[in-house]
């Protein structure tokens, strides 16, 4: 039978917030601080947890980053001011072990990774969603622009109300037991103004605080040289060669490049413009061509977290909506399961620049729901 909505609290527990314990994971910016002050003040047992995933002493004066130092102290300062115990959790050899070295190694490997969405999988939702449990809580709240929805069969995954905000892309690969422990409270503001108008209500110090814009471990957006610092020597010289075949210019190494590029490539005298199309690693060559050949249908898809209802394998096609890079919208696409975990996805409409690396995430066709997504993996 279930459960009687008016009996419930606002994070759907049958008992008084004050009896309802929440993890709220805080990096010390605007949204998550605001949903601490928020369930804070609504009267939940609110334990504000922040994680160190890097030599922040390092970090001190690199603002637009996440969990840096000063977001340390800054989450800090707002547990302070509305009155609830604040833990920070050293996590980096995690982060390292998890995010960083993977990053490294598939940039290495000419592909174009999401770090934020491997972090949200293997640490947030994983180890710090473990030490919410421990800690005897009820269930872990972030800040994320998404919204967890209550339908038939369980906890569904939606987009957030706002489009501009919605970081569904990111957070695909959250699984059906993790949406059961997890609560999105901003998923359903319609702005980012409403946001900063709550963190003014409560007094926050980070009400005006800049939103962080790059990956938290690459502050200044130089993925090339976050990469030979993690990897000494590994920005080889090589060649850069024309899809005909021609040998054009010479470039200082594969991780400078990546594929649909057209700025920086350092050729001259042609008179058609010309955009990376494939990273051949192997031999050390960035091949470049015209934009028609940057143009995809097929897309193979592993490492699968499926959120629609019923078995993946259920069905011989899905005929859903896809996104294969988080800040373009989501074309029509028809998925052809191979395994629980591998499947085929064919693009109605061509899209421009897939790589390798990026998700392909999978949408309800003219709904709001997430149905899941995987990891693109093969170059073209």
């Amino acid at each position: 039978m279930p459960l009687d909505a008016s009996k419930l609290n606002s994070l759907g527990f049958a008992k008084p917030p004050a009896e309802t314990r929440v993890v709220v994971a805080m990096s010390g910016g605007v949204d998550s601080s605001v949903v601490a002050a928020k369930l804070a003040e609504e009267g939940y047992d609110v334990v504000g947890v922040t994680l160190q995933l890097y030599d922040h002493g390092a970090a001190l004066a690199k603002k637009g980053a996440c969990c840096a130092g000063i977001d340390i102290h800054d989450a800090r300062r707002v547990a302070e001011e509305m009155g609830f115990p604040h833990y920070v959790l050293d996590y980096e050899n995690i982060f390292r072990d998890a995010v960083i070295d993977e990053f490294a190694d598939s940039y290495l490997g000419g592909a174009t990774p999401v770090p934020c969405i491997r972090c949200n999988e293997r640490v947030k939702f994983k180890d710090l969603l473990e030490t919410a449990k421990d800690l005897d809580a009820d269930c872990m709240a972030t800040g994320h622009y998404i919204q967890r929805k209550d339908g038939p069969n369980g906890a569904e995954l939606h987009c957030a109300t706002d489009a501009n905000r919605d970081q569904s892309y990111f957070l695909f690969s959250t699984t059906p037991e993790q949406l059961d422990f997890l609560r999105f409270p901003l998923g359903h503001l319609p702005s980012k103004d409403a946001t900063r108008a709550l963190a003014q209500r409560y007094g926050l110090v980070v009400a005006d605080k800049p939103d962080s814009q790059d990956i938290c471990f690459v502050p200044d957006g130089n993925y090339a040289s976050v990469i030979e610092k993690l990897r000494p020597g590994a920005a080889e010289p090589g060649e850069i060669v024309h899809a005909d075949g021609r040998v054009l210019e010479t470039h200082r190494g594969v991780i400078h490049y990546t594929i649909g590029q057209r700025r920086g490539l350092g050729i001259g005298g042609l008179d058609e413009p010309l955009y990376v199309v494939k990273l051949d690693v192997e031999n050390k060559r960035v091949v470049v061509g015209s934009k028609e050949l940057l143009a995809t249908r097929t897309i193979p898809v592993r490492e699968i977290n499926w959120l629609g209802d019923g078995p993946f394998t259920g069905a011989e096609e899905w005929h859903v909506s896809v996104k294969v890079r988080s800040t373009r919208p989501p074309r029509e696409a028809v998925i052809r399961p191979i395994s629980e975990t591998e499947a085929e996805v064919e693009l109605l409409t061509p899209e421009e620049g897939v790589s390798p690396g990026q998700a392909c995430v999978f949408y309800e066709t003219g709904g709001s729901r997430i149905l899941g997504g995987g990891w693109i993996w093969r170059g073209y």
